[in-house]
């Protein structure tokens, strides 16, 4: 009889546990909202940033580099480096509690982005073509400027809502030029 009790025992826990096991992790996983996919992008250092001193020698340094830059192509890596390095000084001012200064900032870059599919269609009537590596660098970098303008949403105090719809705007308008033949 004692054996009996162990066999029924041994058989209710080999077929209880593995049922139990599978409704609770079954029940976990619905509850349990996996974290979006991060773009991999890794954006420029910021360099100096907007509250520095010394940020008006790097305002003049890139209106020089932008004036003395004639190619097209050229001008617009250049004008997606200048936009990349504004979205990561944008995050940086933002850690630092200068939140107006962190959307401004961010904004300018955008307006810097906006401004290359235009380079890019001038370019290719001038019969340079630009090759598809970059199309899809300037893919995956619109993409992070998104993913960062939701996180600034995240962290940013409420009362910033209308300026982050702007640039959350501004960002899809980039998007569907990109998306377009170029």
């Amino acid at each position: 009889m004692k054996n009996f009790g162990r066999y029924l025992l041994l058989i209710s826990f080999v077929v209880f546990v593995p049922f139990v096991t599978y409704f609770v992790l079954g029940a976990s996983e619905t509850l349990v909202k996996t974290p979006q996919e991060k773009v991999i992008y890794n954006l420029p250092y910021p360099g100096l940033l907007p509250d520095s001193p010394l940020y008006l020698t790097k305002i003049i340094r890139d209106r020089i580099n932008d004036f003395l830059t004639r190619d097209n192509l050229k001008k617009a890596e250049l004008y997606l480096l200048n936009s990349d390095k504004r979205a990561s000084m944008s995050m940086a001012l933002a850690l630092k509690g200068k939140n107006k200064l962190a959307i401004d900032t961010f904004i300018k870059g955008e307006k810097y982005f906006f401004k290359i599919p235009d380079l890019l269609r001038s370019a290719k009537k001038q019969g340079t073509q630009a090759p598809s590596s970059f199309i899809e660098t300037l893919k995956l970098s619109n993409a992070k400027h998104k993913e960062m303008i939701e996180e600034l949403i995240k962290i940013l105090p409420q009362g910033l809502n209308e300026p982050l719809t702007q640039l959350s705007n501004l960002n899809q308008q980039i998007k569907t030029e990109i998306d377009s033949p170029l």
